[in-house]
C-alpha cells in the first residue's frame, strides 16, 4: 500500500466544455491553475520520494531481499 501516491495529472476539459462566452474563469482558466498545482505537488512528491530513496541507501536496508 503506498501512503503517498503521486498526484494526478488533471484532466483537460474538452473544446466543447466551454461556452465561448467570456466567462471569468473559464473552464479552461480553471484546468491551467490546475495543471500549475499539479507540477508544483509532483516536483513535492518527486522530492519526497527520492529523499526516502536516501534514507534507505544510508539505513543500509535491502527491503527485505537479499
Amino acid at each position: 500500500m503506498n501512503d503517498d501516491p503521486a498526484p494526478q495529472l488533471p484532466v483537460q476539459p474538452d473544446i466543447d466544455d466551454c461556452c465561448r462566452s467570456a466567462c471569468t474563469p473559464c473552464v479552461f482558466d480553471l484546468y491551467e491553475a490546475a495543471l500549475e498545482r499539479y507540477w508544483v505537488a509532483l516536483a513535492a512528491w518527486e522530492a519526497r520520494q527520492a529523499s526516502g530513496r536516501c534514507d534507505v541507501a544510508r539505513s543500509g536496508s535491502t527491503g527485505g531481499k537479499p
